[in-house]
C-alpha cells in the first residue's frame, strides 16, 4: 500500500467528522481526496492505492475502481447512516430518498465485489451490516472544527439577558420538528427573554409558521454551516431524536456543533449519546414535559447552563484525542 485515495462529495461532515483527523494521524500513508460530484473522475494514481468511498459513490467512479481493480490495494466504504432505513422511512423527502438510493444503494450492486472493507460510525449500524463485518469507527474530530482558536470551556461569558435556543436539524428529522413545536411555543410564551432559530426545510418550516421570536433560516452548504458559528454564540441546543430504526444507528455528531456554537445541549437518552444518569450533559427522555422543565431550567439557572456547556466540550475533546492513532489497518497495509 503506498497512498489512500478518498472518494466523496467533498467538503462534506462525514469526512470531516470521522476520516480527516485521523488520516492525519503520525505514521500513517499519505491520502489525497476527490469529489465525486464531477463528470469524469480525477486523474489519480492507482498502482498501489486504496481506496475509501465516504458514504456515496458516482457512476465515474465505479468505473474508475473497475478500470483499476487489478492495481489497487484495496476499497473500503464508510457509512454513518442507515440509508436503507432513510430510504424506506417517511421522514425525509421523495427527492433525497431518490438521492440516497441512486448514490448510496445502487452502486453497491457493481461495488461489493471489489470491497475489502467495511466500517461503520456506531455499533449499531455495525449489527445492521452484519453480513459485510464492519468495524466500527466512531466520529473523531480534528479540534480546529470545533474549538476556535481563544474560546475554552472555562472563559464561556454567558448571560440571562437574552438567551438563543436553537435546534438544526437536517431533511430527516420531520417528526423530531412536531415534537419541539409545542415545547418551543410554551418557553418562548413563559420566557420573554429567550428567542428560538431552527434550521428546516420546506416542509419542516410549515411546521414553525406563527411563533413570534422564531427565526426560520433554510439549511446551508457543509462550509457556509461551519462560518456560521465564526463570531456569534447560542446558549442552548436541542439535539431531540425520535424512537426510530434510522435513530437508533446514528452517531453522537450533534454533540460535536454543540461544542462549536459553545452552547448547553439538551440531548435525547439513548443509543446515540448515552443514557442520563452518566453524565453532567443533560440527557432527556423524548418526553414533551421533560424537555419543556429542562429547557427552561437552562433559561433560567446560567450556572447550570455553563456546567452543561463544559460536559459536552470535554465530550468532544475526548472524541478528538481518539484520531492520533489514526487507522491501524491502514499502518499494517503499509508498504
Amino acid at each position: 500500500m503506498k497512498r489512500i485515495i478518498v472518494f466523496g462529495r467533498i467538503p462534506n461532515p462525514t469526512f470531516d467528522y470521522y476520516l480527516a483527523a485521523r488520516l492525519e494521524a503520525p505514521d500513517m500513508p499519505p491520502y489525497v481526496v476527490a469529489d465525486i460530484r464531477g463528470r469524469e473522475a480525477p486523474d489519480l494514481e492507482a498502482d498501489g492505492a486504496f481506496v475509501i468511498l465516504c458514504r456515496y459513490a458516482s457512476p465515474s467512479v465505479l468505473r474508475w475502481i473497475e478500470r483499476n481493480a487489478e492495481r489497487l490495494s484495496g476499497v473500503g466504504l464508510f457509512l454513518d447512516d442507515d440509508i436503507p432505513a432513510v430510504v424506506t422511512g417517511r421522514d425525509a423527502d421523495f427527492f433525497y430518498r431518490l438521492f440516497l438510493w441512486y448514490r448510496a444503494l445502487w452502486p453497491l450492486r457493481r461495488l461489493n465485489r471489489h470491497l475489502d472493507l467495511v466500517w461503520a460510525s456506531t455499533p449499531h449500524l455495525a449489527s445492521r451490516l452484519a453480513d459485510s463485518n464492519a468495524m466500527v469507527l466512531p466520529p473523531a474530530p480534528p479540534r480546529a472544527l470545533w474549538q476556535a482558536e481563544g474560546h475554552d470551556g472555562d472563559q464561556l461569558g454567558q448571560s440571562n439577558r437574552d438567551v438563543l435556543i436553537a435546534y438544526h436539524a437536517t431533511g430527516v428529522h420531520l417528526e423530531e420538528h412536531r415534537f419541539l413545536r409545542p415545547i418551543i411555543e410554551e418557553v418562548l410564551l413563559e420566557r420573554p427573554q429567550a428567542r428560538f432559530e431552527v434550521f428546516a426545510d420546506r416542509r419542516a418550516a410549515a411546521i414553525w409558521q406563527g411563533i413570534e421570536r422564531v427565526q426560520i433560516r433554510e439549511p446551508m452548504p457543509w462550509t457556509e454551516y461551519l462560518a456560521d458559528a465564526n463570531g456569534r454564540r447560542i446558549h442552548i441546543m436541542l439535539v431531540p431524536l425520535a424512537p426510530s430504526h434510522v435513530n437508533d444507528s446514528r452517531a453522537p455528531t450533534k454533540r460535536i456543533d454543540v461544542a462549536r456554537y459553545r452552547a448547553a445541549g439538551v440531548f435525547s437518552d439513548g443509543r446515540a449519546y448515552g443514557a442520563s444518569t452518566e453524565t453532567s450533559e443533560l440527557r432527556m427522555p423524548y418526553d414533551v414535559n421533560a424537555w419543556r422543565r429542562a429547557i427552561k431550567q437552562l433559561v433560567d439557572d446560567l450556572g447550570l447552563r455553563e456546567r452543561v456547556t463544559v460536559a459536552t466540550r470535554q465530550a468532544v475533546l475526548q472524541m478528538t484525542a481518539a484520531a492520533d492513532t489514526g487507522l491501524e489497518v491502514f499502518k499494517q497495509r503499509q508498504a
